[in-house]
């Protein structure tokens, strides 16, 4: 199964995760019909309220490069960048073996 699988933890401001979550939510929102989208998934750490996870599966990298460009996106990236303590990190990218929900 060759998919493009991406894991990462942004780390916002103190006391700013949860405005964080919620932009990348709305992302979440904008990308669930983006072309080989087939997981966009946000998680909060329950020890570090300021650590938000996003765990995607594409299709293709491809796929996922050109999700930037859906409309929205850049604005809630733009929302999100002044509230992230630091550059975000580069994410994992992961190569998946099995399991289940993708097909």
């Amino acid at each position: 199964m060759k998919k493009y699988f991406l894991h990462g933890k942004l780390q916002a401001k103190a006391g700013k995760g949860e405005q964080l979550a919620e932009i990348l939510l709305q992302a979440a929102a904008l990308l669930s019909d983006a072309p080989g989208c087939q997981i966009y998934l946000i998680g909060m750490d329950p020890d570090d309220p300021d650590a938000v996870w996003v765990t995607e599966v594409w299709d293709t990298k491809k796929d996922h490069d050109d999700s930037l460009r859906v409309d929205g996106v850049r604005a809630l990236i733009g929302q999100a960048m002044p509230i992230l303590d630091g550059p975000p990190t580069k994410g994992q990218e992961l190569e998946i073996l099995g399991g289940q929900g993708i097909g």
